[in-house]
């Protein structure tokens, strides 16, 4: 994710880190290849003028642009669903490790920590990385062969800390009441685990991507037919700021599509899960924390 203080007007012109233009710039400079030559040919193509006017251009952008519109505000819902279901995880953790500090006279270490490896298994599903090293740091060594080599540790990780609430409730030492509190707790954090997957696991559908990439391609492709006649010289010029708008909204539209990425413009899931874990050693009384996170060349991972 970027994090950056917002630059003045004239600066935000030539950002180019958040600005896409570098992942498509080959595109555009194809596009405005392309438009020189019509321009040096004058429309010709194999010895046939190809007349275009202006008109259907119109009237495809404008469905072009809707379709880009809903494209985007759909990637960006799922954008933003997961980034309240991460906060939803920070809320849930907290109410559940300071219930089970106030209500037991246990040493609550071993469960807060459970709960953090929990959000830090979790970051680690969603990006198909290998949990162990945090899970080593944070749980006891008897948990570990539990959760090596299963698909989903966050969830063997919730069972974990579900079995220590029964043993304490069982043994007469929670009761059972402020037992389905803390329970109800790890429920929240359940629901944010299979919101995640939900979006994780189901893409917007294909058959959108495709249509809007063929058309997007077409329309700038075509353009400087449409657009010589008018403009003249000018053509590469409107064509390339044309292709430059509908690519970067396509592509920024692929990238938030799946939020829990490491691409510049996805949720800083790593700095997200730090955060969570040093608030719940805080609730413990911890002194030392984990680093708090700091932009590196302006990215959150």
């Amino acid at each position: 994710m970027i994090v950056r203080p917002r630059p003045n007007w004239l600066r935000m012109l030539f950002v180019r880190r958040g600005s896409l233009l570098l992942k498509i710039l080959p595109q555009l400079l194809v596009i405005f290849a392309l438009s020189i030559g019509v321009v040096i040919f004058h429309g010709e193509l194999l010895n046939h003028k190809i007349t275009l006017t202006a008109v259907p251009f119109s009237l495809v952008g404008v469905a072009l642009a809707i379709f880009l519109g809903f494209r985007n505000s759909a990637s960006y819902d799922r954008y933003w669903e997961a980034r309240k279901l991460w906060g939803k995880l920070l809320t849930d953790g907290r109410n559940a490790a300071r219930q089970y500090v106030s209500f037991t006279r246990q040493d609550p270490r071993v469960f807060v920590k459970g709960v953090a490896a929990f959000v830090h298994a979790t970051r680690h599903q969603l990006r198909c990385t290998d949990p162990m090293p945090d899970m080593r740091r944070l749980l006891p060594p008897e948990l570990l062969p539990r959760l090596d080599g299963r698909r989903t540790p966050a969830l063997q990780i919730l069972m974990w800390l579900a079995e220590m609430l029964r043993e304490e409730r069982e043994s007469g030492r929670l009761d059972p009441i402020l037992a389905a509190e803390i329970d109800r707790s790890l429920s929240g954090l359940n629901d944010a685990l299979g919101g995640c997957e939900r979006i994780a696991y189901t893409p917007l559908p294909f058959t959108y991507s495709v249509i809007l990439h063929r058309t997007v391609y077409l329309y700038c492709l075509m353009l400087p037919f449409g657009l010589l006649d008018a403009i003249g010289v000018m053509t590469p010029l409107m064509v390339t700021f044309v292709a430059y708008t509908f690519f970067a909204i396509e592509s920024l539209s692929d990238e938030i599509e799946e939020p829990f990425g490491t691409m510049p413009n996805d949720l800083a899931l790593n700095a997200m899960a730090t955060t969570i874990e040093a608030a719940l050693l805080e609730m413990l009384g911890d002194r030392e924390l984990p680093p708090r996170p700091q932009p590196v060349d302006c990215l959150l991972s």
